[in-house]
């Protein structure tokens, strides 16, 4: 206030006081908050209160940064395939090859969802294998030049035992994704990965294994199915206005003979010569076809009458065409 000797200096008087801050976050790309086996990353709002004559008083809060990924990118959404071989050797003795091949869906998945896994193993060696899938997490660290890094089992499934010449299909096998942190790509220390391997764990050998590349992100699949069924369910209700124009009882159209005289349609035909070129030139069921449909009666039709009480010398007629 007034009083105060010092320039940018308020006394604050005794009592509670509240004062609010806010703070806008770069515009640049943030990492996602993360805490991993060797490293972090964490976000903080720090505020102090000096006081004179004593120590100050310090408060941390920490907040939650995503840097969104969005798994409608066409990136995210190309299938990811491949496929492996293994042929067992023991001494001298060679046995048939096994092999693998598993594709899935997308690359973009988000915690929560089920990634639907299609895979074919055939098994020509003499022992039993296991079919298996399972969902890892890379962690690696930049530092000094140096990178180490952490894989974590984060879900598995397992397959039936296949034993020799016996093959064995997964037409859309389930590995749900548990929640999970999403993938962190653009940090320069710090970076998070994900990757679905389906293997066959083999006794007493070396496991034949395939690596998908898996990207965890934040925004989910945007759901078209129910789109496309709002709008033809709107669709649908602009159309009932249709069936309010129809009347409640149809009335029968009048016959021929009462809208088109004899004298009209005889002057309406062609002469019996040029009927008879045009026979010849178009024999069989084409002319049939025309002849049939030539004098059909009119369409269905409500006529009303504006003026019952008139003439019908005098009323307007229609121009014959």
């Amino acid at each position: 206030d007034d009083d105060s000797s010092e320039e940018g200096l308020h006394t604050i008087h005794s009592g509670r006081h509240e004062y609010a801050f806010s703070f806008e976050l770069p515009q640049t790309p943030l990492a996602t908050s993360f805490e991993g086996r060797h490293g972090s990353v964490r976000y903080w709002v720090k505020a102090e209160l000096h006081r004179p004559w004593f120590l100050p008083v310090k408060l941390k809060k920490e907040f939650t940064v995503f840097e969104h990924i969005d798994i409608n990118t066409p990136s995210l959404l190309s299938p990811q395939a491949g496929t492996k071989e293994k042929t067992l050797c023991c001494w001298f003795c060679t046995s048939g090859p096994i092999s693998l091949s598993a594709k899935i869906e997308r690359k973009g998945y988000t915690p929560g969802e089920s990634i639907q896994i299609f895979a074919e193993i055939e098994n020509c060696s003499s022992r039993v294998v296991v079919p298996k899938a399972a969902i890892y997490q890379t962690q690696a660290f930049y530092a000094k030049g140096k990178i180490k890094e952490v894989k974590q089992l984060v879900a598995n499934l397992r397959g039936e035992s296949l034993s020799s010449g016996k093959t064995e299909t997964w037409n859309g096998k389930q590995l749900k994704i548990p929640p999970v942190s999403p993938s962190i790509l653009d940090c320069s220390i710090i970076r998070v990965e994900y990757s679905l391997m389906v293997y066959v764990d083999i006794p007493g050998a070396m496991d034949l294994f395939l690596n998908l590349p898996l990207v965890i992100g934040t925004i989910p699949l945007h759901p078209f199915g129910s789109r496309t069924s709002s709008v033809s369910s709107q669709c649908s209700m602009n159309m009932n206005w249709l069936g309010l124009t129809l009347p409640e009882r149809r009335e029968a159209p009048p016959s021929y003979a009462e809208v088109v005289t004899e004298e009209q349609r005889q002057s309406s035909l062609a002469p019996t010569g040029a009927c008879d070129d045009f026979e010849r030139a178009l024999p069989g069921p084409l002319f049939a076809y025309i002849q049939e449909f030539r004098f059909l009666p009119p369409p269905l039709y409500s006529e009303i009458d504006p003026n019952p009480d008139q003439p019908a010398d005098d009323r307007p007629s229609c121009p014959s065409r």
